[in-house]
């Protein structure tokens, strides 16, 4: 098992920016992508971006491109998604995910962060 946390969530204004990390624990040897997924109220949840486990490839969506950016740190197994010039429409709950396939598709991960909240006011 794999156990991912999130953290660094918050309420920001309109062109701030916010680091958003995930912890993981557990069976990390196993993990070989991590992405970041959001999910605004009556919306499906949609694919912010992923980066390999070894970070040496990343992916964003249309959305967040030049904006958001992924990056990790290997000594503490933490993934960080760095959002800047937030918009309102970037309020949404944020999930963490590992899995082994380079995608889009959250179905395709195997392991979920619980959440954490960001809200952008205009």
């Amino acid at each position: 098992q794999v156990q991912l946390v999130e953290s660094g969530g918050g309420l920001v204004q309109a062109g701030d920016s916010l680091r958003l990390s995930c912890a993981a624990s557990g069976r990390t040897f196993s993990i070989l992508v991590m992405g970041w997924f959001r999910q605004a109220p009556g919306k499906d949840r949609e694919f912010v971006g992923c980066i390999s486990w070894s970070g040496s490839s990343t992916y964003y969506a249309d959305s967040v491109k030049g904006r958001f950016t992924i990056n990790r740190d290997n000594a503490k197994n933490t993934v960080y998604l760095q959002m800047n010039s937030l918009k309102p429409e970037d309020t949404a709950v944020y999930y963490c995910a590992a899995g082994s396939y380079f995608v889009t598709d959250p179905a395709r991960y195997d392991y979920w962060g619980q959440g954490t909240q960001v809200t952008v006011s205009s």
